[in-house]
C-alpha cells in the first residue's frame, strides 16, 4: 500500500520561476518554437565544481549540471516544486515503511541509447559503497538502506544489501527502519544511476569527456571545456524528450559576478546564477532580468569545535553576538535574506506549524550587541580580547562570500577587540581543508538537498560525513536518531525542535542569514524554475524571442 502522513506537511517558502540562456548551437538543424526562434541559450555560473560525477560530490556548485544531464527515481516539477516521478512512473511502501519498490518506466535508456534497467541502481549502489570511490554522500546510504554499512564495511558482503533488482523494471529499496522522509532524498543526485560501462572503461575520468560522460537526464553532454564550459544538447533518449523545448544549453563558467553580469547586459550569455551585490538596487527597477526566488538554506561561517579557543561555546556565543546581521543583508550584501539565529531556517511547515515557530533567539538579534559580545568573551577568559590569538577568517573564491567577510572581520575586530586575518583559496583547495579542519571560522553555507529539516540537522551529527565544524553532543544525536524514524508528522516536528535548540544554544555555527536566491535572466526566455531547493533546470525552458 502507499503511505501518506497522518498530516499536511508543505513548503510555506515561495518558490519562483526562474532563468535561463541563449547560444553555442551543437546540432545542425536546431527545431524553434512557434515564433520561428532557435532554442539555443548560455548560463552563466560563478564557481567551478570539485566534479560533475554524481555519486561522489556533495558540492553544491555541481547541482546546475548534474540536474540537466541525469534524473533520479524521483525528480521535482518544473512548475511547482512538489516531488514527482522521474525515472520511476510509480512506486509502492510497504505498511511497515520498510520497503520501497519502484516500478520503471518502459523502454528507458541511457543517453548513448543503450538499455537503463534497475540494475544500473544496483551498480550504482555498490560504487557508492566502495571507500575508495570517495563518496560524499555515502551517509545517505549507510544510514538507512539495509546492508549499506556492512557492504561499506566488507566489499564482498553484496548479497545483504538492501538494494536489489528483481526484474529490468524493478528496484526494491528495503531500509533499516521507517523514514517518512526518504523519498525525498532520492530526489538527490547521490541516487542518481551512473553506468557501468563507461566508468569501467574510463574510470574515475569518465566526467572529464563529453564522449565519455554518459547521462539519462533531458540533457546529454556535446562539450566539455575544462575551468570553462559544459554544453549540453537535447538528450532524444530522454523518456521525456518530446516535451524538451531546448536544442543547445551551455553553461558557462563566469567567475566574477560583474564581468557575467557586463556580459548578460550584451547578451552574450542570457542568465546567470548569481548578482553582484552592489547591482542589486538597480536591477530592481525595471524588467531587467533579476529574478528572485526563496530558498531553504542559509549563510554562515562553520567554526572550528575542536580547536581551541573556538572549542568554548562561550568563544562561539562571543562571535554570534559581535556581527550586524541587518547591515550585511541589506547594506553590504542587498540579498534580500532575514536575519538567521540557527542553521535551521524557517519554511517547513506540518500542518500549519513552522518548525521555527516561536523559536528562541538564543540570545541574538538583527543587529550587533558589542557589549554582550564582550562579556561573553570576558567569561571565556579573553577580557578586551586579550590573549585572544589571530582568528583566521576564510572565504572561497567569490564576490559575496568576499564582501561579508571583509564585512564580518571588522565587525569581529570592532566589537570583540580582537585581530581577524582574511584569507581565500579556490574552492576545491578550500573545501578540503575545511575538511580537514585546517581552519579557525570559515565562510560556508547549505542549501537543503531535499525538503526536510534532517538535511540540515544531519551537518551537526557527531561523526557525519558532512560535519565539518566538529560539534558533538549525545543528547543531540539522540534525539536526530528518534526524529529520523518517527513515523507522526507532529511528534517529528517536536523532536527536532528540542535539537535544534539544544544545539543553537551552543553556537555550533556563525549563522548570518537565510537565503533568497537571486538570479539574471533574459525577459525572453521562459519556464526555466529554480526551487526552494536551489535546483535549477532548463526542460521545461524555450526561447520566444
Amino acid at each position: 500500500m502507499r503511505i501518506k502522513p497522518a498530516l499536511v506537511i508543505t513548503p510555506l517558502l515561495a518558490i519562483g520561476l526562474a532563468v535561463s540562456a541563449c547560444t553555442s548551437p551543437t546540432t545542425s538543424n536546431p527545431t524553434t518554437a512557434t515564433s520561428g526562434v532557435p532554442q539555443s541559450m548560455t548560463f552563466a555560473l560563478q564557481n567551478q565544481p570539485d566534479g560533475i560525477d554524481p555519486t561522489v560530490t556533495n558540492n553544491s556548485f555541481a547541482m546546475p549540471i548534474i540536474d540537466q544531464a541525469f534524473e533520479g527515481l524521483v525528480t521535482y516539477s518544473r512548475t511547482d516544486g512538489s516531488l514527482i516521478p522521474g525515472q520511476a512512473a510509480s512506486w509502492d511502501i510497504s505498511s511497515d515503511g520498510l520497503t520501497y519498490t519502484f516500478h520503471l518506466r518502459p523502454g528507458l535508456k541511457w543517453s548513448d541509447g543503450s538499455p537503463l534497467t534497475a540494475s544500473d541502481w544496483v551498480y550504482t549502489a555498490q560504487r557508492i559503497l566502495t571507500p575508495s570511490t570517495a563518496a560524499q554522500y555515502v551517509n545517505l546510504y549507510t544510514d538507512y538502506v539495509v546492508g549499506a554499512q556492512a557492504l561499506y564495511d566488507d566489499p564482498t558482503a553484496t548479497a545483504g544489501l538492501g538494494i536489489k533488482a528483481t526484474d529490468d523494471s524493478t528496484l526494491v529499496i528495503t531500509l533499516l527502519a521507517p523514514t517518512p522522509f526518504f523519498i525525498d532524498i532520492l530526489g538527490m543526485w547521490a541516487w542518481d544511476p551512473v553506468q557501468k560501462a563507461t566508468i569501467d572503461a574510463n574510470g574515475a575520468q569518465w566526467t572529464n569527456n563529453a564522449s565519455s560522460y554518459v547521462s539519462n537526464g533531458p540533457f546529454m553532454m556535446t562539450d566539455i571545456k575544462l575551468n570553462d564550459s559544459w554544453v549540453m544538447a537535447k538528450n532524444p533518449n530522454y523518456w521525456d524528450a518530446a516535451n524538451v523545448t531546448l536544442d543547445n544549453l551551455t553553461l558557462k563558467l563566469i567567475p566574477d559576478e560583474s564581468t557575467a553580469l557586463t556580459a548578460f547586459k550584451n547578451n552574450e550569455v542570457q542568465g546567470s546564477y548569481t548578482v553582484p551585490a552592489s547591482d542589486i538596487a538597480s536591477l530592481k527597477t525595471g524588467n531587467q532580468g533579476l529574478v528572485v526566488t526563496q530558498a531553504y538554506a542559509t549563510t554562515f561561517f562553520d567554526i572550528n569545535n575542536k580547536k581551541a579557543p573556538y572549542d568554548n561555546p562561550l568563544v562561539r556565543k562571543a562571535l554570534n553576538l559581535a556581527i550586524d546581521r541587518n547591515s550585511l543583508i541589506n547594506d553590504v550584501l542587498q540579498n534580500g535574506g532575514t536575519p538567521a539565529y540557527s542553521l535551521l531556517p524557517p519554511g517547513y511547515v506540518v500542518d500549519g506549524t513552522d518548525l521555527t515557530d516561536g523559536r528562541s533567539t538564543f540570545d541574538l538579534g538583527p543587529t550587533a550587541d558589542p557589549d554582550a559580545a564582550k562579556q561573553a568573551l570576558a567569561d571565556a577568559g579573553f577580557p578586551g580580547g586579550a590573549g585572544f590569538p589571530t582568528l583566521q577568517l576564510s572565504y572561497y573564491t567569490n564576490d559575496t562570500a568576499k564582501l561579508m567577510t571583509e564585512a564580518v572581520a571588522a565587525e569581529l575586530e570592532q566589537n570583540l577587540g580582537i585581530k581577524v586575518q582574511i584569507s581565500n583559496e579556490d574552492w576545491a583547495v578550500y573545501y578540503a581543508d575545511i575538511q580537514a579542519g585546517n581552519y579557525d571560522v570559515a565562510a560556508m553555507g547549505w542549501s537543503a538537498d531535499y525538503f526536510h529539516p534532517m538535511t540540515f540537522m544531519q551537518l551537526l551529527v557527531t561523526g557525519d560525513v558532512n560535519n565539518n565544524v566538529g560539534y558533538s553532543n549525545p543528547q543531540y544525536d539522540a534525539l536526530v536518531s528518534q526524529a529520523q524514524t518517527e513515523t507522526d508528522p507532529a511528534k517529528a516536528l517536536t523532536i527536532m525542535q528540542q535539537a535544534d535548540t539544544l544545539a543553537s544554544a551552543e553556537y555550533p555555527t556563525l549563522n548570518v542569514f537565510y537565503r533568497a536566491n537571486m538570479m539574471l535572466v533574459s525577459p525572453n526566455i521562459q519556464g526555466v524554475y529554480r526551487d526552494v531547493l536551489g535546483n535549477i533546470y532548463f526542460s521545461a525552458a524555450s526561447v520566444t524571442g
